[in-house]
C-alpha cells in the first residue's frame, strides 16, 4: 500500500471515530483515486423505483376508505430517490486498487438508529436519561425497573425487566423488546414509552442488551447467519432470557411477545420464525425480514434498497411433532421517508408472513381466498397513514401492516425523551400492544 493510500486510511479512521462520516467517506474515495469500492456496499436503489412501489403480498384487498393521505395524487406513485449514504466498513476485507487489501474494525452498518445524534430531518436527538438514572420517562411511579442478567454457551447479555406496580403474582403477558443500534433499554424504554402502557395495562417487559463487545455499535447482529437460527448465537440469548423471566415469574405461556426497532426489528423477526413456540406474535418497526442478508455487503445492499424476497423456514421445536409451521402474526410500522432502512423491506416481511398467492387465486386445500383491508388515517397535526390487515383463509389476522406518511426512520408516535422517534405518527406501541391482545398464542 502505497504511502498516500496509508496515510488516507489512517486519517478516514480517525474521522470515522470523530464520527465526521462523510468526511471520512470523501478521504477514502480521493485516497482510491475516485474508484468505486465495487464491494456491494453501495445504494443500488434504482432512483426510478418509488418507496413501497412492491406489492406488498399477493392478496385480496378490500378497500374501506379510498380518501388519499393529504398530498398524495390518484395516479400512480411519484418515483422517490433516496440519497446515497455514506460508505461504511465492518471487518471485512475491502478491495483495493492493484489488489490491495484493507481490513477494518469490526462494525454493524452505522446507518442504524443512534450513530449519529442528529441527522438531518430526523427527531429523536435529545437527552436521554443515563443507565441507573430514576426517570418518570423510564420508570413510571411505582414500579421498578431492575437489572439482570443471562449465560449460555452463546455467553451473557444483561437485560432491565419493568415490573408494574399492579403485578402482585397474578398471571400477566410478557413482552420481550430489541433495541437499536447504539441504544440502550432505558433509551429504547423511554422513547416507546412501553413502560407506561405496561403500568397501566399491566405485563412485564424485557429488554434485552445487546454488548459492545459483541457488535461494536451495540446492534444486533441480524445480518450475520450464526445469529439467525434457533439455538445458536444471539437469538439463544435472547431465547434464554425470555424464559428466564417466564421461569421467574407468572407468564402466562399463551402470552409471550417479541417486539424491536431497526436492527431490533430484525432480530425480532428473525426471533419469530425461529422459535414459533415460544412467542404469540412480533412487532417489527422500521426492520428486515428473516434471511434479507448474510453477511455486511449484503446487509447494506437490503438497508439501501430492500432485502431479498425470502421464504418462511420451518424449524426444529421442541413440540410433539419435533416441527412447527406456524406463522407467527404480524404487525409492522415504516415510514415511507425511512432513508435508512428501505421502505421496501416492509413489503419483504410481509412477503414473508403471508404466503404469496396471485390475486384471485384460490387456496388448494380451503378453497378459499386470503383477504384484506385497507383503511387511511391522519393523526390531528401529524402523520397520514395507511394501516392494511391481512388475513388466512379462516380469517384470522395474520399480519398488520402500517405505512406511516412521511415518517423517517424514527419510532413513530414515540417520545423525545428517547432517540430515533417521532410523535407525529400513531401510536406504534400503543398498536402493537393492542395487536398483541389480539393475538395469544393458539
Amino acid at each position: 500500500m502505497s504511502d498516500q493510500m496509508q496515510n488516507g486510511m489512517a486519517k478516514a479512521m480517525h474521522l470515522m471515530q470523530k464520527g465526521d462520516l462523510n468526511e471520512a467517506t470523501a478521504v477514502i474515495q480521493r485516497a482510491l483515486g475516485g474508484s468505486s469500492l465495487g464491494s456491494g456496499f453501495e445504494p443500488v436503489a434504482s432512483p426510478d423505483a418509488p418507496s413501497g412501489a412492491d406489492t406488498p403480498t399477493d392478496v385480496v384487498s378490500t378497500v374501506v376508505d379510498e380518501a388519499l393521505h393529504p398530498g398524495a395524487s390518484s395516479g400512480p406513485a411519484a418515483a422517490t430517490r433516496l440519497p446515497a449514504s455514506p460508505l461504511f466498513f465492518g471487518s471485512v476485507p475491502l478491495t483495493m486498487p492493484d489488489g490491495l487489501s484493507l481490513t477494518v474494525p469490526d462494525s454493524i452498518p452505522l446507518t442504524m438508529p443512534g450513530v449519529l445524534p442528529s441527522l438531518p430531518g430526523l427527531p429523536g436527538a435529545m437527552p436521554i436519561a443515563k443507565e441507573g438514572e430514576t426517570d418518570p420517562a423510564v420508570v413510571p411511579t411505582g414500579g421498578r425497573f431492575v437489572e439482570r442478567s443471562y449465560t449460555d454457551q452463546t455467553g451473557t447479555r444483561t437485560y432491565k425487566l419493568y415490573i408494574p406496580s399492579g403485578y402482585i403474582g397474578q398471571e400477566v403477558p410478557l413482552v420481550v423488546m430489541l433495541h437499536g443500534c447504539t441504544q440502550s433499554p432505558n433509551d429504547i424504554a423511554a422513547g416507546t414509552q412501553m413502560n407506561t402502557l405496561a403500568e397501566e395495562q399491566i405485563f412485564l417487559v424485557a429488554y434485552p442488551a445487546q454488548a459492545q463487545g459483541a457488535n461494536m455499535n451495540k446492534c444486533w447482529n441480524w445480518f450475520k447467519a450464526s445469529d439467525q437460527q434457533r439455538g445458536r448465537g444471539e437469538p439463544s440469548l435472547v431465547a434464554g432470557i425470555t424464559r428466564q423471566v417466564i421461569d421467574e415469574y407468572n407468564i402466562a405461556d399463551d402470552r409471550v411477545y417479541v417486539a424491536g426497532m431497526s436492527a431490533g426489528g430484525a432480530m425480532a423477526a428473525i426471533m419469530a420464525e425461529a422459535y414459533p413456540d415460544l412467542y404469540a406474535a412480533v412487532g417489527i418497526h422500521s426492520g428486515l425480514a428473516p434471511g434479507a442478508a448474510h453477511d455486511m455487503p449484503s446487509a447494506f445492499a437490503a438497508m439501501h434498497q430492500g432485502g431479498p424476497a425470502t421464504r418462511r423456514r420451518e424449524v426444529p421445536t421442541a413440540t410433539a411433532t419435533g416441527k412447527s409451521d406456524r406463522i407467527v402474526p404480524a404487525i409492522v410500522f415504516h415510514g415511507d421517508r425511512d432513508k435508512t432502512v428501505h421502505p421496501r423491506n416492509a413489503d419483504r416481511l410481509l412477503e414473508h408472513y403471508c404466503p404469496a398467492k396471485t390475486p384471485g387465486s384460490r387456496d388448494a386445500a380451503s378453497g378459499s381466498t386470503q383477504r384484506g383491508t385497507v383503511r387511511q388515517g391522519q393523526v390531528p397535526g401529524g402523520h397520514a397513514y395507511t394501516r392494511a390487515t391481512y388475513r388466512d383463509a379462516g380469517g384470522s389476522t395474520i399480519a398488520e401492516r402500517w405505512t406511516v406518511h412521511g415518517l423517517g426512520h424514527a419510532w413513530s408516535g414515540g417520545s423525545f425523551s428517547g432517540s430515533y422517534t417521532d410523535p407525529m405518527g400513531p401510536d406504534a406501541s400503543a398498536e402493537m400492544a393492542r395487536f398483541f391482545n389480539e393475538h395469544p398464542q393458539r
